[in-house]
């Protein structure tokens, strides 16, 4: 649990800078307090962590709103799209609910909709298409296109985001999930351990 720690820690600062703004005091309302005291005891597990993982899901999405207006390349979006179908086909197969759930997913993400939804769900689906057909091949084809976005840094994280949004929908990230965005980490250049993986 410890590798949330780093990031729980950023999302308690972003939270309790985003309190001050609207309360009288820092940490003020139940979730800034909840934060802190989850945080406080480092040996709790279960719920503690659950939450840490949906509040860290939530800052991911809160950052890439905040870039939302800059992330409109096709670079951007097809790295994306690999990204997602990494992660959706990390553990070597996908379900057919599984595949439409992350489409879906894609489709009403924020961020995404800054593209037409049938050019995300092709790509999306080409990508696990490729994965299922011979996963290793499939995966230095995903790869091969999430390098791609490594050009612009804040394309390159937005790339990893996306990933661990749509991969922690479910309140869950795999080991397999975690070890797929490590990979597309390497491959953007960008350090795991800012994304707690």
């Amino acid at each position: 649990m410890a590798m949330w720690d780093k990031i729980k820690d950023q999302a308690k600062t972003f939270q309790q800078s985003q309190g001050t703004r609207g309360a009288s005091g820092p940490g003020q309302g139940p979730q800034g307090h909840q934060a802190h005291q989850g945080h406080q005891v480092p040996g709790r597990s279960g719920s503690s962590s659950g939450g840490s993982k949906a509040q860290l899901i939530g800052l991911f999405k809160t950052q890439l709103a905040s870039v939302k207006t800059e992330l409109k390349s096709g670079a951007y979006r097809d790295a994306s799209m690999a990204m997602c179908a990494l992660v959706a086909a990390a553990d070597g197969q996908v379900e057919p609910a599984e595949r439409q759930r992350v489409e879906e997913l894609i489709v009403s993400n924020e961020v995404l909709q800054n593209f037409p939804a049938d050019q995300l769900r092709q790509r999306f689906n080409q990508h696990v298409d490729r994965l299922v057909a011979n996963f290793e091949l499939g995966k230095s084809e995903a790869l091969q296109v999430i390098a791609k976005a490594a050009k612009k840094p804040a394309e390159a994280r937005a790339v990893i985001q996306t990933g661990m949004v749509i991969a922690g929908a479910d309140g869950v990230f795999e080991p397999s999930e975690q070890y797929a965005i490590r990979e597309a980490c390497t491959a953007l250049g960008v350090p795991p351990s800012e994304f707690g993986v």
